[in-house]
């Protein structure tokens, strides 16, 4: 069976306010074929998203020109819980699109890092309960009556959920424990790297029309030749700690992890297996599948 893709790329994402490299900051792993087509990996480390912004422009522009179709993989969510934006009061296509374009229009990120993700999170949680909920976390001096430094409270059964149906999946399996995409600040944190990286990813699907949104623009079921058909580019949501850590002594472990990430759902692809992850959970209903497809997203592998 031939591969779905020619070249992989996972991009650890970070959203630190300042310029950073090494250590929890951004690396960009492409697995890709070199002058005799044999798959080899490189990595980068950008020390701001508007330089990984151009990397990524970069390697992908030269990776489709050349022909390779691209798994093009994030270590974020792509889209929140179901009804965060029937919440803000969002109109769009979708719910999911109606986020990714607040997002994009009203988080400020300039290129050396600084951003406004706090005083975001703050005024979406005045809209949304008038109160610290249910965005939490940030450093003492961005606290607001809107904005906690620690988790206000618990979610309720009127609330939007804590987590996504992929997150609960990935806990109920055992494959790792995902954190909330309300959390936006300390270890661990995926709101703020979804508060800055949405914009990204909305950005080159402009840059690059025939990229294309798992599972938002392509189905929740096993990936086929026909379903990329004028498809250059499959994006969609990772999660790097499901998979055992394999840090060489030359490595930081960011930079283990979109290594081990290509080089899996490369050997996947190889084998024929990487297809059937398309779909997800099989014991999913229509209602979720609704709710994933149209607003949440999911990862890739759970």
């Amino acid at each position: 069976m031939a591969r779905l893709f020619n070249s992989y790329i996972i991009v650890d994402w970070s959203a630190s306010s300042k310029p950073a490299t090494g250590k929890d900051s951004i690396w960009i792993g492409a697995y890709v074929p070199d002058a005799r087509l044999r798959l080899t990996f490189r990595a980068s480390n950008p020390e701001t998203r508007a330089k990984a912004l151009e990397q990524l422009k970069d390697l992908i522009d030269r990776l489709t020109h050349r022909g390779d179709r691209i798994l093009l993989g994030f270590d974020f969510p792509l889209g929140f819980p179901k009804g965060a934006s029937a919440a803000l009061n969002l109109k769009g296509d979708t719910p999911r699109q109606a986020m990714a374009d607040f997002l994009s229009k009203e988080l400020k990120d300039k290129p050396d890092n600084s951003n406004n993700r706090f005083a975001l999170a703050a005024r979406m949680n005045r809209i949304i309960s008038e109160g610290p909920f249910p965005f939490w976390g940030c450093p003492k001096r961005d606290a607001l009556t809107t904005l906690s430094i620690k988790k206000a409270r618990e979610h309720g059964p009127e609330d939007i959920p804590e987590y996504r149906l992929s997150e609960k999946a990935a806990i109920k399996s055992k494959k790792g424990k995902p954190q909330p995409v309300w959390k936006i600040a300390y270890a661990g944190a995926v709101g703020g790297q979804s508060m800055t990286g949405i914009p990204v990813v909305e950005k080159l699907r402009q840059d690059f029309p025939s990229m294309k949104l798992w599972p938002f623009d392509l189905p929740l079921a096993p990936l086929s030749d026909d379903d990329l058909e004028n498809v250059s580019v499959v994006a969609c949501e990772v999660y790097p700690s499901m998979l055992p850590a394999d840090v060489k002594t030359t490595e930081y472990r960011d930079e283990s992890q979109v290594r081990v990430m290509a080089e899996h759902f490369a050997k996947l692809d190889e084998s024929g297996d990487l297809a059937r992850l398309f779909q997800a959970s099989a014991d999913l209903t229509e209602d979720d599948k609704s709710a994933i497809s149209g607003e949440e997203g999911w990862i890739l592998g759970v």
